[in-house]
This record gives structure tokens, sequence and C-alpha cells, in this order.
């Protein structure tokens, strides 16, 4: 079966614009901060979002409907409104990555950090979970962390980011942000509950970029 053709928007790059090709579409990204850029699935869609924001587009996904049978939907529940979401996207494995919360009920986005130019899905997580329980602390918020990351749930317990990926040069900025997370964790006591997002039930994760 031949791959979807897709269009990639660029809100803010080294060029902006529509672009047909992924690889185009990276080399205007690549290395440049704060970076906005999303896929679709017509050119009619990618240039209607041009016109409009990045925000607008991020986390919106279709419709969801859970393969699920009733009884496990109901044995699983709801999701916790009062609480903020997590997660990560990256273009590749090691690739481009960004992290980013949002409120789970609003998608009202309260941080995100990068794109950084070289790292993993798992470290991201493991970020943006960390990142999710000092923003609770700084705000003395009893709100719940909804995470999909298994991994990165492990690792925050565990204290430690048990990533394969070699320091270089090109991720020196992100690793000095892997080795605050640590040492937070291990400086700092919190009562926050985290959560894993049920993405059978409930569809994607409220902070998914929506690049899928």
């Amino acid at each position: 079966m031949s791959k979807k053709k897709k269009y990639y928007t660029v809100w803010k790059g080294h060029k902006t614009g529509i672009f047909e090709k992924w690889n185009d579409c990276k080399a205007q990204i690549k290395d440049f901060p704060g970076a906005q850029y999303k896929s679709f699935e017509t050119f009619d869609a990618a240039k209607k979002a041009l016109d409009g924001s990045y925000f607008d587009y991020i986390g919106k996904s279709k419709s969801f409907k859970s393969d699920l049978t009733e009884a496990q939907l109901n044995k699983i529940g709801q999701p916790n409104y009062n609480s903020i979401s997590v997660d990560a996207a990256s273009s590749g494995n090691p690739g481009i990555m960004e992290y980013r919360g949002v409120d789970t009920k609003t998608k009202k986005q309260l941080f995100i950090q990068g794109p950084f130019p070289e790292g993993t899905n798992n470290i991201g997580e493991f970020l943006a979970l960390v990142h999710g329980l000092a923003f609770l602390q700084k705000h003395d918020s009893q709100r719940i962390l909804y995470t999909d990351s298994k991994i990165a749930m492990s690792w925050v317990k565990k204290k430690t980011c048990n990533t394969k990926l070699p320091r270089n040069a090109k991720n020196k900025e992100l690793f000095e942000l892997v080795d605050r997370a640590v040492n937070w964790l291990k400086t700092n006591t919190y009562n926050t509950t985290i959560v894993k997002w049920e993405t059978k039930a409930w569809g994607e994760i409220p902070a998914d970029f929506g690049r899928k």
C-alpha cells in the first residue's frame, strides 16, 4: 500500500509556506527556535491553515471512536478534567523534538519547550512529565497529571532518564534540561498523582501535537 501524500504547513521557520515533502519541511524547521509546523491531508487544508494560527491547529484531531466494548469503557470511566496533560513529538528517533503541557479540559497551552535539533520521544515525554510536576508544585495545584508514556512514568519513579542517546554538541542544550530534571526529582518532593492517559478509550491525549 502506498503511503498517503501529505502537505506540510510551516508558520514559523527559515521559510514559511506549504511544502509537499517532509524533507523540505524539515529543512525549514531545523535549528529554528520556536518553529511551528503541521501536516495536512490536502493542499487546501494546508493553505487554509497557513492563513490562520498555528495554535488553532496543533492538538486538533479527527473525531474519535473507541474500539473497546461498552463494558471496557465503563470500567475505565471518563478522564478527570481537573488535570493537566503532557506530551512530546519527535520527527525521527532521534530527530527534532519538542514537548508541551496543556489544560486537559480546555487544551489551553500551559508550557512548551523546543524544538530541539536532536532528541527522542522518550526524552521529551520524560521532560514534559517533570516540567508538569514542577509547574503544578509552583502553582500549589492539586490537579493530577496525565501522560500517555509508561516509560516516562517509570523514569520519573526511578528519578533517572534511562536514554541510550549519546551526548554530543548537537544535543547539549537538551541534556542540560535532562540533568536539571533529574536533579529536580532528587531534590523535591511532590504529592501530584501521575496517571496513564487511556488512549484506547479516550483518543489522543489533549497535549498531542496532532502531527500523526
